[in-house]
């Protein structure tokens, strides 16, 4: 065991945070081996950005790497083009390879930077999976019954439900499995959703003559609204690229009953720790608003720095308590004196992902010149010329001739 720490401290630190450990020995059975285990983690691209909810997992692989293990990043080019079903009440629609291609792109750096470059590999899933043939695919395919593939909850919903099911979509967890023979994953990682995929890796290495691999799962993070998980298509997440001072308003804005799971999960608090800070706020001995000022701060310095943290809450005072604006806004000059497509603007200023959220906010009263809401997409340069777009709370910019 030189070089690691003693199995039940690795074991404590690998644990603090997560749902389920399957099987619950096997953690420690793999660490008592001595060598550097290879953890899988598997991502598809199929959204722009990264989230505060989807970098659980990747602090947890990280965790791994800290400890002196291998990070085995599967990059599921492939397998976005088919659609995980997990959690889906209906059949998704497929993604080209163009729309993955632009995923990945958008992506894969700021995945990089949450992980150490260190003990990391980084595997497209198309390289094996993409050089199957229909043999290959029989194959796979005879070692699953549909009865074990209809053990999945969002499946027997969905048929109990009388709603498709495509053949499509019963392929998924066994592709997935595939990428855990293909690296030969010691332990596989992933969200709760994902434990019925995990469990079919285990089957799949059994079947291939592998050692099954160990599962572990962490909760889905909730989004902003509180309710729902987070999410870029329900719009209720952060993104860990989001500007220090977005950064604090946004955590600022979630309800007091997710703070005692965003400590843990978006913070990385202890478990203990959070419920001591849960039954504070309970008692009174700690104030809610000031509690989550900690919280907004704690998640800023983690992405950010402590500096930036202390930035954001002045600003966010600022702001709020003033009820103003920024000091110091960004700014964005016109290119001509024709007619400015407002969406265009607020994607070119940082303000928006793309031309289609800005349409969104506009259309939902989101976006405001001078304090004032716009309901036009199209506007003069003159109008908009030396004036300050406000999208939201928190996002401005000064708009310069």
């Amino acid at each position: 065991m030189s070089g690691f720490l003693p199995v039940d401290e690795q074991i404590a630190i690998l644990t603090d945070g997560i749902d389920t450990l399957l099987p619950e020995d096997g953690l420690g059975e793999l660490l008592d081996l001595g060598r550097p285990l290879r953890v899988k983690l598997g991502v598809d691209p199929t959204a722009p950005d990264v989230t505060l909810g989807w970098a659980v997992v990747f602090r947890l692989l990280r965790r791994f790497q800290d400890l002196g293990h291998v990070a085995v990043l599967i990059i599921g080019d492939f397998t976005a083009q088919v659609g995980d079903p997990s959690g889906k009440n209906e059949t998704r629609r497929r993604l080209d390879v163009s729309e993955v291609d632009g995923y990945v792109s958008e992506t894969i750096d700021t995945i990089r930077e949450l992980l150490s470059p260190a003990r990391l590999e980084v595997r497209p899933n198309s390289e094996w999976l993409g050089a199957m043939d229909m043999s290959d695919v029989l194959e796979l395919t005879s070692k699953f019954t549909i009865a074990r593939i209809m053990d999945r909850d969002d499946f027997t919903k969905r048929w109990d439900e009388h709603e498709p099911i495509s053949l499509i979509e019963f392929m998924y967890p066994l592709l997935q499995a595939m990428d855990s023979v293909a690296v030969e994953a010691d332990i596989e990682i992933g969200g709760s959703d994902q434990l019925f995929n995990l469990l079919v890796g285990r089957d799949l290495q059994q079947h291939r003559g592998q050692r099954p691999q160990a599962v572990m799962t962490v909760p889905l993070l909730v989004g902003t609204d509180g309710v729902k998980k987070m999410s870029q298509s329900l719009d209720n997440y952060i993104s860990v690229k989001d500007a220090p001072a977005e950064m604090f308003g946004k955590t600022m804005s979630i309800p007091d009953h997710a703070m005692e799971q965003w400590f843990v999960l978006a913070a990385g608090y202890s478990e203990r720790r959070a419920a001591e800070i849960a039954a504070e706020v309970a008692t009174g001995e700690r104030h809610p608003g000031e509690t989550k000022r900690l919280l907004a701060r704690e998640i800023v310095s983690l992405y950010w720095s402590a500096a930036a943290a202390e930035e954001a809450e002045a600003a966010f005072d600022r702001v709020f308590k003033a009820k103003g604006t920024p000091d110091e806004i960004p700014s964005i000059a016109l290119e001509s004196t024709d007619d400015v497509y407002l969406p265009a603007l607020l994607e070119a200023a940082g303000l928006v992902a793309s031309r289609s959220e800005g349409r969104r906010l506009i259309q939902q009263g989101a976006v405001k010149l001078d304090g004032a809401k716009v309901t036009e997409e199209t506007l003069g340069a003159t109008g908009v010329a030396g004036r300050v777009i406000q999208v939201g709370k928190r996002r401005f910019v000064r708009v310069e001739p």
